[in-house]
């Protein structure tokens, strides 16, 4: 996991780019789709935005293999759902501070994504 700090670019949505990057995964990938294809101008927003929608398709591909897979399978299910709760909070707040905290794998892939739009 790596985290860095930025002075955030302007977003072109008018809001403060902290609180769209909190936004982005809020509604999980249907907010992250909406400010990738809104925000014109903030690497920091399309960052956020593109890991939202990374993290979101993992943890269902996650839960539905999960389910079919007896007892082990549901017991691991109901473990990743407070976790899931729990990352979910935590990207949120690190980008409400300015953040870009990326995750193992997903974070540097979302990285890579957003610098092509």
């Amino acid at each position: 996991m790596h985290m860095q700090s930025f002075g955030t670019d302007p977003s072109s949505t008018g809001i403060d780019p902290k609180i769209v990057g909190l936004l982005c995964y809020l509604g999980s990938f249907v907010t992250g789709i909406l400010f990738l294809v809104l925000e014109k101008r903030s690497t920091f927003v399309r960052f956020h935005a593109m890991q939202s929608i990374l993290v979101s398709v993992v943890l269902v591909v996650l839960n539905i293999v999960l389910g079919f897979i007896p007892f082990i399978g549901w017991l691991l299910g109901i473990l990743l759902a407070p976790l899931s709760f729990i990352l979910w909070i935590a990207l949120m707040l690190l980008a409400l501070q300015g953040k870009r905290f990326k995750l193992p794998i997903i974070g540097n892939y979302a990285e890579e994504q957003s610098n092509r739009f």
